[in-house]
């Protein structure tokens, strides 16, 4: 079966020429972020994310440095970065890149897995040639001007952590039932606390563990660390506001950075691109369409 070929034809009418480097952001959904890319040369130096990275290449050839090794991907492949993998990105060709890409908080896919007792799955190759993931991929990202539906996520989200099993060693989650909701309460406790400082001390008197049990198991649950998951919901708030157009010294303040090259830097750092270069990227993905 010709996937590549489906899907490019269904996407011919919403892929902009690629003259432009542009990226377009869709209409978020909780721990959910879908994007459309494409640019020429290298567009994001190496930086990680606190999320899944899952995506299709749609046209163009695709290369990014992984796990020591430079990748490849055509159309019609499919993109999986793990959490905390270090990674940049651009296009290996003079004729540009399109792509579209799916960022997906550890918790979200756990949700879908939970009931199964695994744990996040691990894929050693972020390229797969899997027809069927694939479609999946994209019956989230064909329409990026919509959000999406509630119980169309439940069924996504339970159909990818299989998709992703078949490609990775599944094991046994490490967390017993009580350090998982210790760590649960500690997620939840940032998330309503996400514009200000939250110290150590806090976290033990609302998850009843020392500081360090608590990151093992913060760790093991969500693939990532209290602070970096509490610094990564300041950028993607900080993400919102550039992208709206406000001032990037506003933003900051806004999102309790000390200044606005507080914001920059860290910016930078984890998503591979300066925040005022990702703004006019998205202006551009706006004002295409």
């Amino acid at each position: 079966m010709d996937v590549s070929g489906q899907i490019l034809r269904g996407l011919e009418r919403s892929c902009v020429p690629a003259e432009r480097d542009r990226i377009v952001a869709a209409p978020t959904n909780p721990g959910i972020e879908r994007i459309q890319a494409q640019f020429r040369g290298n567009a994001f130096g190496l930086h990680r994310h606190d999320t899944y990275g899952l995506g299709v290449t749609m046209r163009g050839v695709q290369t990014f440095a992984y796990r020591g090794e430079r990748r490849y991907s055509v159309p019609g492949r499919v993109i999986v970065l793990h959490p905390g993998e270090l990674h940049d990105g651009g296009a290996a060709t003079d004729d540009g890149l399109l792509y579209r890409m799916l960022y997906m908080e550890p918790q979200r896919l756990l949700e879908g897995l939970e009931q199964a007792g695994a744990s996040l799955p691990f894929v050693d190759d972020p390229i797969i040639e899997d027809g069927p993931l694939a479609s999946l991929l994209m019956s989230a990202l064909t329409d990026l001007e919509q959000t999406l539906d509630e119980l169309f996520l439940d069924d996504f989200i339970v159909r990818l952590g299989s998709g992703l099993a078949v490609h990775a060693k599944q094991l046994q989650r490490p967390l017993g039932a009580v350090a998982w909701n210790q760590a649960r309460a500690a997620r939840d406790y940032l998330e309503a606390h996400v514009l200000r400082g939250v110290g150590s001390k806090e976290l033990e008197e609302v998850t009843g563990l020392d500081r360090f049990a608590l990151s093992r198991h913060f760790r093991a649950a969500f693939a990532t660390s209290p602070h970096r998951f509490l610094l990564m919901r300041r950028l993607q708030w900080a993400k919102a506001m550039i992208a709206d157009g406000e001032p990037l010294a506003e933003v900051a303040a806004a999102t309790g950075f000390a200044d606005q090259s507080h914001l920059t830097r860290h910016f930078k750092k984890t998503f591979g691109i300066a925040p005022g270069a990702w703004g006019a990227m998205v202006g551009a993905g706006r004002a295409s369409a």
